[in-house]
Protein backbone atom coordinates (compact mmCIF):
# COMPACT_ATOMS: atom_id res chain seq x y z
CA UNK A 1 0.00 0.00 0.00
CA UNK A 2 1.32 3.56 -0.89
CA UNK A 3 1.30 5.74 1.82
CA UNK A 4 -0.30 9.13 1.51
CA UNK A 5 -1.19 11.91 4.19
CA UNK A 6 -4.45 9.94 5.04
CA UNK A 7 -2.75 6.93 6.00
CA UNK A 8 0.63 8.01 6.95
CA UNK A 9 2.29 6.37 9.85
CA UNK A 10 2.66 7.96 13.82
CA UNK A 11 5.84 8.02 15.49
CA UNK A 12 5.49 7.05 19.04
CA UNK A 13 7.96 7.44 21.52
CA UNK A 14 8.84 4.80 24.69
CA UNK A 15 11.45 3.97 26.82
CA UNK A 16 12.33 0.77 27.62
CA UNK A 17 14.57 -1.27 29.59
CA UNK A 18 18.13 -1.45 28.14
CA UNK A 19 17.73 -5.68 28.29
CA UNK A 20 14.77 -4.74 25.96
CA UNK A 21 16.44 -2.89 23.65
CA UNK A 22 18.82 -5.43 22.94
CA UNK A 23 16.93 -8.51 22.74
CA UNK A 24 14.83 -6.22 20.17
CA UNK A 25 18.27 -5.12 18.68
CA UNK A 26 19.25 -9.29 18.54
CA UNK A 27 16.04 -10.40 16.97
CA UNK A 28 15.94 -7.25 14.07
CA UNK A 29 19.71 -7.98 13.44
CA UNK A 30 19.52 -11.95 13.10
CA UNK A 31 16.75 -11.54 11.13
CA UNK A 32 17.75 -8.48 9.07
CA UNK A 33 14.58 -6.49 9.67
CA UNK A 34 14.40 -3.31 11.61
CA UNK A 35 13.21 -2.91 15.20
CA UNK A 36 9.70 -0.81 14.26
CA UNK A 37 9.11 -4.19 12.15
CA UNK A 38 8.60 -6.20 15.22
CA UNK A 39 7.13 -3.51 17.42
CA UNK A 40 4.85 -2.90 14.65
CA UNK A 41 3.82 -6.75 15.14
CA UNK A 42 3.52 -6.93 19.05
CA UNK A 43 1.63 -3.72 19.33
CA UNK A 44 -0.87 -4.87 16.83
CA UNK A 45 -1.05 -7.90 18.41
CA UNK A 46 -1.40 -6.81 21.74
CA UNK A 47 -3.71 -3.89 21.59
CA UNK A 48 -6.68 -5.56 21.34
CA UNK A 49 -5.98 -7.64 24.40
CA UNK A 50 -4.51 -4.59 26.59
CA UNK A 51 -7.92 -2.42 25.44
CA UNK A 52 -10.18 -5.27 26.78
CA UNK A 53 -8.70 -5.04 29.87
CA UNK A 54 -8.56 -1.44 30.27
CA UNK A 55 -11.35 0.50 28.73
CA UNK A 56 -14.27 0.69 29.93
CA UNK A 57 -16.80 -1.51 27.53
CA UNK A 58 -18.55 1.44 26.02
CA UNK A 59 -15.14 2.79 25.23
CA UNK A 60 -14.26 -0.26 23.80
CA UNK A 61 -17.47 -0.95 21.88
CA UNK A 62 -16.47 2.59 20.62
CA UNK A 63 -13.10 1.82 19.33
CA UNK A 64 -13.91 -1.31 17.91
CA UNK A 65 -17.20 0.22 15.70
CA UNK A 66 -14.47 3.54 14.79
CA UNK A 67 -16.53 5.89 15.98
CA UNK A 68 -14.09 7.65 18.35
CA UNK A 69 -11.90 10.93 18.01
CA UNK A 70 -8.38 10.72 17.03
CA UNK A 71 -7.88 11.56 21.19
CA UNK A 72 -9.93 11.58 23.94
CA UNK A 73 -8.45 14.43 25.87
CA UNK A 74 -10.95 15.02 28.40
CA UNK A 75 -10.15 11.15 29.60
CA UNK A 76 -6.74 11.58 29.84
CA UNK A 77 -5.89 11.45 33.58
CA UNK A 78 -1.69 12.05 32.85
CA UNK A 79 0.03 14.04 29.85
CA UNK A 80 2.17 12.01 27.21
CA UNK A 81 5.66 12.52 26.75
CA UNK A 82 5.21 15.33 24.92
CA UNK A 83 2.32 17.48 26.50
CA UNK A 84 3.77 20.80 27.63
CA UNK A 85 0.49 21.81 29.39
CA UNK A 86 -0.65 23.17 25.51
CA UNK A 87 -4.06 22.27 24.39
CA UNK A 88 -4.56 20.91 20.78
CA UNK A 89 -6.61 24.19 19.98
CA UNK A 90 -3.80 26.45 20.72
CA UNK A 91 -1.18 24.97 18.85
Amino acid sequence: MRRTAENKLKVVAVRVDPAIEQRLRVLAEATGRKQSFFLQRMIEGGLDAIEEVWLSPDTLAKVRSGALPDRLDEHRTTPDLFDHGVSDSAT
